[in-house]
């Protein structure tokens, strides 16, 4: 199984992570195989009220699976997924944060550094749409300034029971500046494209040089190219220029 994996590192089909617990049982060190097949990190957060399907959104696509009984989430969920931006591969690091009010305090921590917000409601509970202001509220005052807002109109495959129409949520994005989609986490539509047409706007604003890669806020990592001899490990960190230890 390792030489398999080896053999497929050579021909950057994978990035391998390995956890070492053989010298400090106690403690993983980690080790990722190189070259990195992704050229940015994207740290996404995903929010709006109890039971609108954010862990099914994000676990859609994630996994393309969709989660019939989904539980609600206590505290956060996290998810990660490699996707292609304008030629760019892009691992998307992705918060999916509790929406019960008794979380807000915990889950507030988690929006700063964040360069994309999905945030969600149910077209078929006008409540959690009327609550979108407060949401944005949020996001506006705990993220940059630079942060892409996508509103998400969910459970669109419920268009029997809709209690919010298209017309309406899409007037409330266009006057708060959002990016809009219906989507629907059990069918998978607009999915995918939720999450794409966020990234799509993070990288347009690092090339237009409106995000400052150098800012810890800013919630985008640009990877370093690997290291000389295609590994790091525990045993050959690089050396301190001026530093005899």
């Amino acid at each position: 199984m390792i030489a398999e994996e080896e053999e497929s590192r050579k021909k950057g089909k994978v990035s391998i992570e390995v956890y070492r617990l053989d010298r400090h049982p106690d403690r993983s060190i980690k080790m990722t195989a190189a070259p990195y097949n992704y050229s940015y990190i994207f740290k996404y957060i995903i929010i709006g009220d109890m039971g609108v399907g954010k862990s099914c959104l994000l676990h859609q696509f994630t996994e393309k699976k969709f989660m019939a009984d989904c539980p609600h989430t206590i505290g956060v969920e996290f998810g990660t997924r490699i996707m292609e931006v304008n030629g760019q591969k892009v691992k998307l690091q992705i918060w999916d944060t509790a929406g019960q009010e008794r979380f807000r305090a915990v889950t507030r921590s988690y929006y700063r550094g964040a360069a994309g917000a999905l945030m969600v409601y149910d077209i078929t509970r006008r409540s959690t749409y009327n609550h979108l202001s407060s949401w944005l509220t949020d996001a506006r005052n705990l993220t940059n300034p630079n942060t892409v807002i996508i509103l998400i109109g969910n459970k669109g495959d419920l268009e029997a029971q809709r209690d919010v129409t298209y017309e309406e949520a899409k007037q409330f994005a266009e006057e708060n500046g959002l990016l809009f989609l219906e989507a629907s986490a059990k069918t998978g539509e607009n999915v995918e494209e939720a999450f794409l047409e966020a990234a799509k706007r993070i990288y347009q604003n690092i090339q237009d040089g409106s995000l400052d890669l150098n800012a810890a806020e800013s919630g985008v990592q640009h990877k370093p190219s690997a290291p000389q001899g295609g590994r790091l490990n525990a045993d050959s960190q690089p050396a301190k220029e001026g530093c005899s230890c």
